[in-house]
C-alpha cells in the first residue's frame, strides 16, 4: 500500500494542468518559491523548462530556469559544433555553449544526445574541457550517463552502421508496416535517444508532440 503522504502527492498532481499541453496530472512544479506553473515532464522541452538530474534534481519552468552567461562569441560562424546546421545568434534554451572555451556553440537536442553517447567520456566537442563543462550542462538541464561510450559498446557488439530499423511502438499506425521507414515526414523512424535499440515513427502514438529526443519505455 502506498504511504499516505505519497497518495496525497498523486491526488494533488491529479487536479494540477500542465502549463504545456493544458492537461491534468502534471506531478512537477518550478522550484521558484513563488511560481505556481505545473507541467509533465514530457512537455518540459516543448514549454522550455529544464530539470536538473543531480542532487535535488530540482525543475524551473522558462521563466525561473537557470540561463547561460557566456561572452559574445569571437568568432561569426554561428553553426552547431555537433551538427554544423545554423544555431541563433544569442544564448537561449535550444541554443547553448561552452563556458571554458566561450567558443563553441551547439544545440540543446544535439549536446543531449552527445551526452548519451558519450558517457563518462563526456566533454566540450571543441575544447575538450571535461569538468567545468559538465558541472554547466548538468546545470543547463542536460542528463548524463555514466556508462562507458557507446561507440566502445558498438564495436563489440558488431559493425556501427547496423541500425535499428523498425516501429517499436505498441501500436504502428503506419499503412507500409512496422519496418516501413522513409526519410522524413510521419514514417521517419526515431531510435530511443539513449540506447539507440529500439525506435518509432513520428507518427506513432508514444511520440507524443515531442520536438527533440524520444526514449524506449527500458530507458
Amino acid at each position: 500500500f502506498l504511504a499516505e503522504d505519497t497518495r496525497h502527492i498523486i491526488r494533488e498532481a491529479a487536479k494540477k494542468s500542465c502549463f504545456v499541453c493544458c492537461k491534468v496530472g502534471a506531478s512537477i512544479t518550478c522550484c521558484q518559491t513563488s511560481c505556481q506553473r505545473t507541467f509533465h515532464l514530457p512537455c518540459a522541452p516543448d514549454g522550455e523548462c529544464v530539470t536538473q538530474y543531480f542532487g535535488a534534481y530540482r525543475s524551473f519552468c522558462w521563466e525561473h530556469r537557470p540561463k547561460q552567461a557566456l561572452q559574445p562569441r569571437p568568432c561569426q560562424d554561428n553553426t552547431c559544433s555537433i551538427c554544423l546546421d545554423t544555431v541563433d545568434d544569442k544564448i537561449s534554451y535550444t541554443t547553448m555553449g561552452c563556458p571554458a572555451c566561450q567558443d563553441a556553440r551547439f544545440h540543446r537536442h544535439c549536446i543531449q544526445r552527445l551526452a548519451l553517447h558519450s558517457g563518462i567520456a563526456f566533454r566540450c566537442p571543441c575544447c575538450l574541457n571535461q569538468e567545468l563543462f559538465m558541472m554547466e550542462m548538468l546545470t543547463m538541464g542536460i542528463r548524463l550517463s555514466k556508462r562507458a561510450p557507446s561507440w566502445e559498446s558498438d564495436q563489440e557488439v558488431g559493425p556501427s552502421d547496423q541500425r535499428h530499423g523498425r516501429c517499436d511502438a505498441a501500436t504502428c499506425l503506419c499503412p507500409g508496416g512496422r519496418e516501413h521507414v522513409e526519410a522524413d515526414g510521419p514514417w521517419q523512424l526515431w531510435l530511443c535517444s539513449s540506447c539507440a535499440a529500439k525506435g518509432i515513427h513520428r507518427h506513432c502514438p508514444s511520440l507524443g508532440n515531442s520536438k527533440y529526443t524520444w526514449e524506449c519505455n527500458t530507458c
